[in-house]
């Protein structure tokens, strides 16, 4: 069908698109002479660099022309004409009168879809279509194809540059006319994950098997999987200047606290750095307190435990690219907390609680103790342990803490060796290497066998905890408290207690203490601190996390029929 507009408009039209376009190629080209004769410039200073990087960033922010082949030459010319740049123009409608182009980056999107529900649609099923009497009024025609034409999800009108590359460089196609300026950003995203699997660093004898992905997406709808209530909110934002990682966070309104939920909002948008590759960063730049070893932030790769947070009140911080959620606020004891404490009964759960804060002080003050009562406070051992221990270490060259020293950083080693190291082969050389040069060094002589058997304990000790961040706190103190322990006995030991509990109750997570609830003491939130009673007597969520909705049911203890 020919246009209805008369010739001399038409004319007129395209004088003014030409002398537009003309503009626009004279501004590209100064911009481009402008940072060519910028980069012959050798000696720069750091004023001119970061002008630099201001224009570019300017640069990028320009509006979408109205000239398809401008766009795509300052496409490719930003992107440095890349490999895995895909460009293809290309002519639709019966006469071939609209100009059309698609951008995409390979790897990151979906050809077959690309190829059936764009390209085949685009090129071969509007032939017959009255595209053509909007030709010369491009947004009609790109209105029409975008609510009649194209079967695809996922479309987002784009008007600058910045949004465009964007979405183009996390998977999604880009389409582009010539004579509107703007485009549509299509959903085409579709890259290799590694799928849902168990997760490697908790594991459960009891309890759901999957674990997050490298996906955001995926993370998302595992956790929409198991709380299907539309207060489940979900809210994501671009941080890294560089990188432009999408960064998500999930609550339920209604149930978290909205002071809680402002400050995280609050301390995201501070961030402002060049690249986020993991939810490490995120955690460093949004903690409370910087100099301490003990983590005020919990991150966890099992979908059920970030579930089950979300519903005491607490917010998920998805990262896109890892599979570690981040959870705040964290207070210490939900790093004693396992997912499995909740699948068991109420008798077994408490029993393994009991016995992580057992581990927790053996693997703190194990190696410390030993120091201090073999070195300074020999009576107060009975006399035969005494003479034992005095009998083994009768060919030791090295006093009891230099000999601690040695064991327990010869451990660290064998320890990182074996997570480094290749799976196949790593727990076979960790263990191999640790008895190995633990007899060989208790028959030369260099250490004693007690000394073998308390650092030992200490290692067994340590991979009790479920969340490994608090597992690395304790690995530090212990060495601090090894050093108290030489210098003053127990009273360094105690001296050192005294400074730890002073520097946990001055942490805060999010504005919540560190220690709660046991200081401030919280009566009704001891049913699940280190004793769990049964489900059916947790009906109050912790009241200092959430003050919203605090009630989490009304169910009655079980009783036998009659």
């Amino acid at each position: 069908m020919k246009s209805r507009v008369p010739i001399p408009l038409r004319k007129l039209i395209e004088d003014k698109q030409s002398v537009k376009n003309k503009n626009q190629h004279e501004d590209l080209n100064q911009s481009g002479n402008s940072n060519s004769s910028k980069s012959k410039n050798q000696a720069q200073n750091p004023e001119q660099a970061q002008n630099r990087s201001k224009d570019s960033k300017k640069h990028q922010t320009k509006l979408i022309s109205s000239d398809l082949q401008f766009n795509l030459d300052h496409i490719k010319k930003t992107l440095g004409n890349s490999s895995d740049l895909v460009i293809r123009d290309f002519q639709a409608g019966k006469n071939g009168q609209i100009k059309l182009g698609i951008v995409y980056t390979d790897g990151l999107t979906d050809s077959t879809s690309i190829q059936d529900f764009i390209l085949d649609t685009l090129m071969v099923e509007i032939r017959n279509s009255d595209l053509d009497v909007a030709v010369l009024n491009p947004s009609d025609c790109f209105k029409m194809i975008k609510s009649h034409t194209l079967p695809i999800g996922g479309i987002v009108e784009i008007t600058d540059f910045q949004k465009l590359f964007n979405h183009v460089l996390s998977g999604d196609t880009m389409l582009l006319m010539d004579g509107s300026p703007k485009g549509i950003a299509l959903g085409s995203r579709d890259w290799v994950d590694r799928g849902v699997q168990e997760p490697s660093s908790q594991t459960v004898v009891r309890g759901p098997k999957d674990g997050f992905t490298e996906t955001l997406r995926t993370n998302t709808a595992l956790i929409r999987r198991r709380i299907k209530d539309p207060n489940l909110w979900l809210e994501t934002k671009q941080i890294g200047e560089r990188t432009q990682t999408d960064v998500a966070i999930m609550y339920l309104k209604g149930v978290a606290n909205d002071k809680t939920v402002s400050e995280l909002q609050s301390r995201l948008n501070r961030i402002n750095i060049d690249a986020i590759l993991e939810s490490g960063y995120i955690e460093e730049l949004i903690q409370d307190e910087v100099y301490t070893p003990f983590p005020t932030v919990y991150n966890t790769e099992r979908p059920d435990a970030v579930a089950a947070a979300i519903l005491e009140g607490r917010i998920a911080i998805l990262v896109d690219g890892t599979p570690f959620v981040l959870i705040v606020p964290a207070l210490m004891v939900h790093f004693f907390q396992s997912s499995e404490d909740y699948y068991q009964r109420a008798d077994i759960a408490t029993l393994i609680r009991v016995l992580r804060y057992l581990s927790f002080f053996l693997a703190l003050l194990t190696p410390s103790l030993y120091v201090a009562v073999s070195t300074f406070h020999q009576e107060m051992l009975p006399t035969p342990l005494l003479i034992s221990l005095a009998s083994q270490r009768e060919g030791v060259p090295f006093p009891a803490f230099v000999e601690a020293m040695i064991m327990e950083v010869v451990f660290e080693i064998l320890r990182e060796a074996g997570v480094r190291m290749p799976r196949a082969i790593g727990s076979s050389i960790s263990i191999v290497g640790a008895l190995v040069i633990g007899q060989a060094a208790v028959e030369a002589g260099f250490v004693s066998a007690t000394m073998v058997i308390i650092v030992s304990l200490t290692a067994i000790c340590s991979f009790v905890f479920p969340a490994n961040s608090m597992a690395m706190a304790f690995r530090m103190l212990r060495f601090l408290f090894m050093i108290l322990a030489a210098t003053f006995g127990l009273y360094g030991i105690i001296l050192g207690l005294i400074v730890m509990v002073l520097h946990l109750n001055s942490l805060r997570s999010f504005g919540l203490p560190y220690l709660a609830p046991n200081a401030p003491f919280i009566l009704q939130d001891q049913k699940d601190n280190i004793i769990r009673l049964p489900h059916w007597s947790l009906l109050k969520r912790p009241r200092l996390i959430s003050k919203n909705d605090t009630d989490r049911g009304d169910v009655s203890s079980p009783k036998p029929p009659r």
